[in-house]
């Protein structure tokens, strides 16, 4: 991987988060202190990975260790140093951030930090953590300055960061990483990679028949099959609060799967009343990481639009607060927005 010269050690800044795709033909690192140079791992196992032309996204994982779930899905992944450029070969897909850690408490904390950054983004991005211990990273350039992660779009590295970020901007990061993707046409969710259980020690629990069908139907890329058996699920419980996050996951995904980004931000700018339009774009939002952009847009629409388009943008609105999660504090924000917006 090129990283930025000795000569310029302030060319990387961390609030610019991860450039886009396609652009110049050098990495834009995020933070160029304590990066590793990846480049002799990621070619040394090209010959070996080649026999695979499209990797399964779990294909030789492991659950990673997680300190604060609660056998919750998750994408993040354990993987070897010589599963590198397979896992590389992911971010043709969606992107990916390959986080090189050690035992010690800024590696603990990065790692939970980007942990549930990752995990918020629900399927539009994947990390790879890889233990600094094993020889071949322990062999790599910089192998001794961990932690630190790089991020990957279309099998390129677009930039790298370690723990020298400030806790708030590792948040931002993966959001603007997933935005950067979204512009360049990546809108691929992947189905969740592992579960994070209580304490991360614990065996997750074996899932109702209906909750298995659905993860089996998403690791197979069938989303219908997969809102089917969520659905049967309801069916049986309609209580089900796991169901009820599933089937609007999944149905999110359904939606969005074929949507050309810039087509329906153009529409819902020519038609600002047209509430499916409006909606559309908060999904893209959502999925994008503009989490706040999304609930602003349908809480103006609420505000101007009386009658059964108001009820359908409400509806929608919640549908997306489920998905967000009600712990999460932009969502108790925009609820309160919401109900200014009705009353």
């Amino acid at each position: 991987m090129t990283q930025p010269g000795p000569e310029d050690p302030r060319s990387a800044d961390p609030r610019a988060g991860a450039a886009p795709a396609g652009g110049a033909d050098e990495p834009r690192g995020v933070d160029s202190r304590g990066a590793v140079d990846l480049s002799s791992l990621a070619g040394g196992q090209q010959g070996q990975q080649s026999r695979a032309s499209r990797p399964a996204p779990q294909a030789a994982q492991q659950p990673a260790a997680s300190g604060g779930g609660q056998g919750a899905d998750s994408w993040v992944i354990a993987v070897q140093a010589q599963q590198l450029q397979q896992v590389v070969q992911l971010s043709s897909q969606a992107p990916v951030i390959v986080l090189i850690h050690g035992a010690d408490d800024a590696s603990e904390q990065m790692r939970t930090r980007l942990e549930d950054a990752v995990d918020a983004q629900q399927g539009r991005v994947l990390m790879a953590e890889i233990d600094a211990s094993s020889p071949e990273i322990a062999q790599a350039q910089g192998a001794d300055q961990v932690p630190v992660a790089t991020a990957f779009l279309g099998g390129r590295p677009v930039g790298e960061f370690d723990s020298s970020v400030p806790a708030e901007q590792l948040d931002q990061l993966v959001p603007q990483l997933v935005q950067a993707a979204t512009q360049n046409g990546m809108t691929e969710v992947l189905p969740p990679q592992s579960a994070r259980a209580a304490g991360g020690t614990e065996a997750e629990p074996e899932l109702p028949p209906e909750h298995q069908k659905a993860h089996d139907a998403l690791e197979a890329g069938d989303l219908d099959d997969a809102i089917a058996a969520y659905e049967e699920a309801l069916r049986q419980k309609p209580a089900d609060e796991d169901a009820t996050l599933g089937l609007a996951r999944v149905k999110l995904m359904k939606r969005t799967q074929d949507v050309d980004v810039e087509q329906v931000r153009r529409a819902a700018a020519d038609a600002p009343d047209d509430v499916d339009a409006q909606t559309t774009v908060a999904d893209v939002d959502v999925l994008g990481g503009h989490v706040e952009d999304a609930f602003a847009r349908l809480v103006r629409f609420i505000q101007q639009h009386p009658g059964e388009d108001r009820e359908t943008a409400r509806a929608h609105l919640v549908e997306l607060y489920s998905i967000v999660g009600d712990s999460d504090p932009r969502v108790n924000k925009s609820r309160q927005q919401l109900a200014r917006a009705l009353f």
